[in-house]
């Protein structure tokens, strides 16, 4: 793997200076108290920059989205030989989605989202671009029509997890039922 160069770490340091600002901002204030411009002057850069990393204030809330999609899918398609699907599925959500919910801002940033409707309507245009990439690496995997509905359905129920799981006592052994579901079927 190719180490970024001095530029591209560059971006990357400020992109997440701006997520970083942004979300304390929207903490400490409520995400419609804060403005482009209050984000951009917290994390020492211009709106133009702003714009540069982010096309809107929700975008900033989201930050990981991009890498998030490209990882499910990379979780179908560079998966162990033998690996099934929702094996490779349950061991990304597992690896990926517990460790964000013992995160001690986990309770906050889950209140902020659930308290803010653009925040809820941007996290649902973002869950459902990610079922439909995910659904077509599924049936691409499976030599099925990208549309295919079973793959769709599988990508669906997967990215639902988290709001299945949030605030349940033990969230793993909730994440491993609903994958055993997923895997035996409902008996």
């Amino acid at each position: 793997m190719e180490t970024p160069g001095r530029r591209e770490r560059k971006k990357a340091a400020t992109r997440q200076a701006l997520a970083d600002a942004a979300l304390e901002l929207f903490l400490e204030r409520g995400y419609d108290q804060v403005s482009i411009r209050d984000i951009a002057e917290a994390a020492d850069v211009s709106t133009t920059t702003l714009f540069k990393h982010f096309p809107g204030k929700e975008a900033l809330v989201f930050d990981e989205s991009e890498d998030r999609e490209a990882n499910l899918i990379a979780a179908v398609r560079d998966r162990e030989a033998g690996q099934s699907v929702v094996e490779a599925l349950r061991e990304y959500v597992l690896a990926t989605w517990l460790p964000l919910t013992a995160h001690p801002q986990y309770p906050e940033f889950t209140a902020l989202v659930s308290g803010t409707p653009a925040l809820q309507e941007y996290g649902e245009r973002m869950w459902t671009r990610h079922a439909a990439a995910l659904g077509e690496a599924i049936a691409e995997d499976a030599g099925k029509a990208p549309e295919d509905t079973a793959s769709r359905a599988l990508a669906r129920f997967v990215l639902d997890i988290p709001a299945l799981t949030r605030g349940r006592e033990d969230p793993e052994k909730a994440v491993e039922e609903i994958f055993d579901l997923l895997t035996h079927g409902w008996r």
